[in-house]
C-alpha cells in the first residue's frame, strides 16, 4: 500500500494541524489518539475498554480521555491518556496532525482526534484496570469492512459507520473518527 515513512509524509500535508480545541458551552473537553503503525501494511491500534469501567465499557475506541486540569492543551491530554492506557512513551509518538473536532451525541463531550505514526511493532503495556485488549487492525481490512448502518438504541435511531472485524464492532464516536481518517486515505489512495 505505502513504503514505510511515505504515508506519514502524505498524512503530515494532509491533515490539519495541531490546535487546541474549546468546547462548546457546556460541553466537556476530550482527545483521543489514532494510533498509525506505519509499515509496509499499515495498521491501527484499538484499545478495548475493560467491562466494568463507568463510561463505555466493552467498547472498541482510541486510547483517550476527559481533559485534566494540568493538561496543557488537548494533545497532551491525548498523549498523557495513551501513556495511561498502552503504556506507550509520548516520545515514541509522532504527531502528524489532527482530524476535526466532533460532538458526541449522549455523552455531551467535544473529542480532538490526533494521529500519530507509531514505528512498527510498537510495545504496549496495556493498563488492566481500564484496558481488556489491545488490537490492531490492517488499514486494509478497515477500508473493507467499514459500513454505513444506523441501529436503534435507548429509543432513538442512530446513523454512522461501522467496522466488524474479528468479533469486535467500531462504532459510535471511534467509528466517525475512524470513517473520518480512512476518507483521507481513500483520497490519498485514488
Amino acid at each position: 500500500m505505502y513504503a514505510p515513512g511515505r504515508l506519514r509524509e502524505n498524512l503530515r500535508g494532509s491533515l490539519a494541524p495541531v490546535r487546541d480545541v474549546s468546547p462548546e458551552t457546556g460541553r466537556r473537553p476530550a482527545a483521543v489518539l489514532l494510533p498509525l503503525v506505519d509499515g509496509p501494511e499499515p495498521s491501527i491500534v484499538f484499545t478495548k475498554r475493560t467491562d466494568d469501567l463507568p463510561r463505555h465499557p466493552g467498547e472498541i475506541s482510541f486510547p483517550g480521555g476527559m481533559r485534566h486540569d494540568e493538561d496543557e492543551d488537548l494533545l497532551t491530554t491525548a498523549l498523557r491518556e495513551t501513556e495511561e492506557e498502552l503504556g506507550l512513551s509520548r516520545q515514541a509518538v509522532d504527531v502528524l496532525g489532527m482530524l476535526e473536532p466532533l460532538q458526541t451525541f449522549t455523552t455531551g463531550y467535544t473529542i480532538a482526534p490526533f494521529v500519530g505514526a507509531l514505528a512498527v511493532d510498537p510495545v504496549f503495556t496495556a493498563n488492566p484496570g481500564e484496558i481488556a485488549e489491545v488490537l490492531e487492525f490492517p488499514v486494509s481490512r478497515l477500508l473493507d469492512a467499514e459500513q454505513p448502518r444506523s441501529w436503534d438504541k435507548d429509543g432513538r435511531t442512530w446513523w454512522g459507520y461501522v467496522c466488524e472485524l474479528d468479533g469486535h464492532t467500531i462504532w459510535g464516536a471511534t467509528g466517525r473518527i475512524l470513517h473520518e481518517f480512512l476518507e483521507l486515505l481513500r483520497k490519498e489512495m485514488a
